[in-house]
């Protein structure tokens, strides 16, 4: 069965149908979760926004959230973010045990327009992150989240003035600076799950290098890692930078380095040779990186050996 797809331009959209009246303010809203009854006979409900909005929801009805194999701990609160122009689709149970909690706070882009937010809330990476790649939070990052959230909605309530945009604008900034540290905080504290998505990184470049016969004889990208692993790409790289230091490309260009290095120093094959057997489309680009990275070409790498 094919579902429709929803658009939804303005904020008054979505509240429409989730059984809510009219936004208070027509750019920005905080949404009791509880309140939200989908008007819709379909067992499941598809939509694009053209608005932000951020999601702390609790008390779901399928319990604990669970990452692969991975069950999180922090299952208190799940905060979640979407940005305008994504597509979401979500499961309605008209019935559901357990009804869930939370808040949803939507943004219209034309409130922040022509605000230093404007440009920076793009460089928030979390706006590409899946639903499950969620931040999971405790009891304590809960509250001060919920507080900011209560705080806008305080703003938008009174009566509004001259300094209402700055000061509820200046709420959202706070709100993400700490959303960003308690990422940190998940990359960090779940060391077992989040190392093994590395290891499954590695494990992954070294079977692509040593089987290029097995893959489409193309470098990997950072977008067909993340595919791989089942993770997005903004993701993956938020991981490994936390983690690691280095973004996905650079990881994929280090590997590429280490079994470019032992080719040449282990085996007669050609600087050509060894750049197709990398998935290089052209030998002189595998040179260019080979020398960016070693300060050496390829050949003069091999030379130091004689």
């Amino acid at each position: 069965m094919t579902h429709k797809k929803h658009i939804f331009t303005r904020i008054s959209d979505f509240h429409t149908i989730s059984g809510l009246p009219k936004p208070e303010h027509p750019l920005v809203s905080l949404v009791d979760y509880c309140r939200v009854d989908y008007q819709t006979d379909e067992s499941e409900l598809s939509w694009v926004q053209h608005f932000y909005s951020i999601g702390l929801k609790r008390c779901m009805p399928h319990g604990k959230f669970r990452y692969g194999q991975q069950q999180y701990d922090f299952d208190e609160g799940l905060l979640s973010f979407i940005a305008p122009g994504q597509a979401m689709t979500l499961e309605i149970d008209k019935n559901p045990g357990v009804k869930p909690t939370g808040w949803l706070l939507l943004i219209h882009p034309d409130f922040i327009w022509n605000t230093p937010l404007a440009k920076k809330i793009k460089q928030y990476e979390f706006f590409g992150y899946a639903v499950h790649e969620a931040l999971f939070l405790s009891e304590k990052e809960e509250r001060i989240i919920t507080d900011i959230l209560l705080n806008i909605q305080r703003e938008y309530h009174s009566n509004i003035d001259r300094f209402s945009q700055n000061i509820i604008i200046s709420q959202i900034e706070l709100l993400l600076n700490y959303s960003e540290r308690f990422y940190q905080r998940q990359f960090l504290t779940r060391k077992k799950s989040n190392h093994q998505i590395v290891e499954r990184l590695e494990s992954m470049l070294n079977n692509y290098f040593s089987n290029p016969q097995s893959t489409d004889h193309s470098l990997p990208t950072a977008q067909s890692i993340a595919a791989s692993l089942n993770i997005s790409p903004n993701y993956l790289g938020s991981l490994l930078k936390t983690l690691t230091g280095q973004t996905t490309q650079g990881h994929i260009h280090n590997k590429i380095i280490e079994i470019a290095k032992e080719k040449l120093s282990t085996t007669q094959l050609t600087v050509s040779e060894i750049a197709y057997l990398l998935g290089f489309e052209h030998p002189q680009s595998f040179s260019k990186l080979f020398k960016d990275k070693t300060k050496l070409s390829p050949l003069a790498f091999r030379q130091s050996f004689n």
